[in-house]
């Protein structure tokens, strides 16, 4: 079957992105900011909040691979966390607004580094003009398709698919099914290209899709039962990739 299609993920793939969610200067960010609302806590607190609630929401999840949703968890802080008499005295439409600008900010402040790999434009403008390509991503989509806004990439993905809005990650089959079917393509006519051998690689054989992994400075670089058809050690080698694996 000819190959018609290239489904990318996004951060340590395309993107080289660097983000420290424990640093403590995220919290007192989001602390300062909340002083500005009329709503105190302090920069432990948010910490602590943040990653009890998104623990929970992933361990009392269904799902085998959970996702979280930073949006709810903000909400929830406010909602359950916060003085109800001074969340009441906001205006209607700021206490509705600001669980995703805390969340927009909390990204803010933890990202260190955000930047394409060498070569990517060039690569994607050279893919682009024989396969449709797509984006499938672990993640939130409040964050992901803003940065691919960012690095110039947002016109590049004819599909985007995000964890977050569904509430499960990779190596789960069913994102790569939706994915498929949103490009109305069968396993054996797309390539998927990622940088972790389990969420990437393993999770796309499972469905017999031919993989490309790109052992780049992110991800998971071993994984039992995880074999790539072909690796890349710079983005601007997958041409030749896609070539080879065409061939086959």
């Amino acid at each position: 079957m000819m190959i018609r299609g290239i489904i990318f993920d996004i951060n340590g793939t395309v993107t080289d992105i660097l983000t420290d969610e424990g640093n403590s200067d995220v919290y007192r960010v989001l602390s300062n900011f909340l002083d500005y609302q009329g709503l105190e806590t302090t920069p432990d607190e948010l910490k602590e909040l943040f990653f009890r609630i998104n623990k929970r929401q992933r361990r009392t999840s269904a799902e085998e691979y959970p996702e979280f949703d930073v949006v709810a968890l903000f909400r929830e802080i406010l909602e359950e966390h916060m003085p109800e008499a001074a969340l009441q005295s906001l205006p209607k439409a700021r206490r509705k607004e600001l669980p995703r600008l805390l969340a927009e900010l909390f990204r803010a402040a933890s990202r260190f580094k955000l930047q394409l790999y060498p070569g990517v434009p060039d690569v994607l403008d050279e893919l682009r003009s024989s396969y449709q390509l797509a984006a499938l991503s672990d993640g939130q989509s409040i964050w992901a398709l803003p940065e691919l806004r960012a690095v110039g990439l947002a016109g590049y993905f004819q599909k985007v698919l995000i964890s977050s809005d569904l509430g499960f990650r990779k190596p789960d089959s069913r994102m790569f099914r939706m994915m498929l079917d949103e490009m109305a393509m069968t396993p054996d006519e797309v390539i998927f290209v990622g940088n972790d051998m389990f969420r990437d690689v393993f999770g796309a054989n499972r469905l017999g899709i031919k993989t490309v992994f790109f052992k780049s400075n992110q991800g998971e670089q071993r994984y039992m039962g995880a074999e790539p058809d072909y690796i890349i050690y710079d983005f601007r080698e997958l041409p030749e990739a896609v070539r080879f694996l065409t061939k086959r």
